[in-house]
């Protein structure tokens, strides 16, 4: 980022793109579902618990929502034998974790289709599976915590929550037309370089305690997300820039391999190489049957949780949600041309 030459030029565009185009959403969602959540007091599992007619929809939901949190609510009420094996199902295949937060803040159109159309495929999958399967499959009832607590959280959350809602309101005013490069820099630069120290320094893998106050939680997550899109878009970037690698020409000679390969990349748990094809699909490198194939299979961060507390529900679960991702996928590839 401090060279002088086109290296870090590239790297403080970068940085600008990934910080007011999508960080600053994500942590503007985040503050307002956190802060909401602690100020009714609402407890998911709980509801989940006593809706079992609506388990299911309700669990696609939770997975549909932007980010994993939702499907790691599911994945926590399932250990502690609150909701059926279907409902993890629903939740794992809805989600498609904080690629979502790319896909809105980038093409809002396409997510539109693409979150609604998995939550759909999330509700049917799990009702199928709960037909077919005992609803405690798997369970072992392992409770305990998904992850540290953390506290009331340190400067560094504040000041980076403040980047990063400052960062969401230039975000808002370049949709709006207006556009302001030393502004944008100004903010996205520290931005980006004191979410890499949260991230570095936190203690969590991604998720955050559902019992933390609302500020750190959105600083941690946002965080996180803020890297992995930054990797994400410099790793295309210098590609392009320095190896001289025409992804498009690459891509286009695999042709109808492009929906299995992002299908397989989104059995791998955890965001990060989600957020890398969702990346692809905006730069018009890979079709839209993989964005959607890589959505539906992808479980994002809830599967670190999953394979933790239940290592064989996660493992089917991951399964039975590749099933209706090949189908969508190939179904939108030859029938579509999408």
């Amino acid at each position: 980022m401090l060279s002088p030459m086109s290296f870090g030029e590239i790297a403080r565009s970068a940085m600008i793109d990934a910080f007011t185009a999508v960080s600053g959403f994500v942590a503007g969602t985040l503050l307002f579902f956190y802060g909401a959540e602690r100020a009714f007091g609402i407890d998911v599992g709980r509801i989940l618990e006593r809706s079992r007619w609506l388990q299911v929809p309700l669990a696609a939901l939770l997975g549909a929502t932007p980010g994993c949190g939702g499907a790691v609510v599911v994945v926590a009420a399932y250990s502690s034998r609150r909701v059926s094996f279907g409902a993890v199902v629903a939740a794992l295949t809805a989600t498609m974790g904080d690629a979502a937060f790319l896909l809105i803040a980038t093409r809002p159109q396409v997510a539109l289709v693409v979150l609604p159309l998995c939550c759909v495929v999330g509700v049917i999958s799990g009702w199928v599976v709960d037909r077919l399967i005992e609803p405690d499959f798997c369970s072992i009832g392992v409770g305990g915590e998904l992850a540290p607590k953390i506290g009331r959280g340190g400067a560094w959350h504040r000041v980076y929550l403040g980047l990063a809602l400052a960062g969401l309101a230039l975000g808002i005013a370049a949709l709006a037309g207006w556009e302001s490069p030393p502004l944008a820099a100004a903010v996205a630069v520290p931005g980006i370089v004191v979410g890499l120290w949260v991230w570095a320094t936190s203690p969590l893998r991604a998720m955050t305690h559902p019992a933390d106050p609302p500020v750190p939680r959105t600083a941690e997550e946002t965080a996180f997300i803020s890297v992995a899109v930054f990797l994400a878009f410099l790793a295309y970037e210098y590609l392009v820039a320095y190896a001289g690698v025409d992804l498009r020409a690459l891509f286009n000679v695999a042709g109808p391999l492009l929906p299995l390969v992002a299908i397989g990349v989104g059995l791998i748990p955890g965001c990060g190489p989600q957020i890398l094809v969702t990346t692809l699909y905006v730069h018009g490198i890979v079709p839209g049957s993989a964005l959607l194939g890589n959505a539906i299979a992808n479980d994002g961060d809830a599967l670190f949780p999953a394979i933790v507390l239940n290592p064989r529900a996660a493992i089917w679960a991951t399964v039975y949600s590749a099933i209706p991702a090949v189908v969508l996928a190939y179904a939108s590839y030859f029938l579509v041309g999408w």
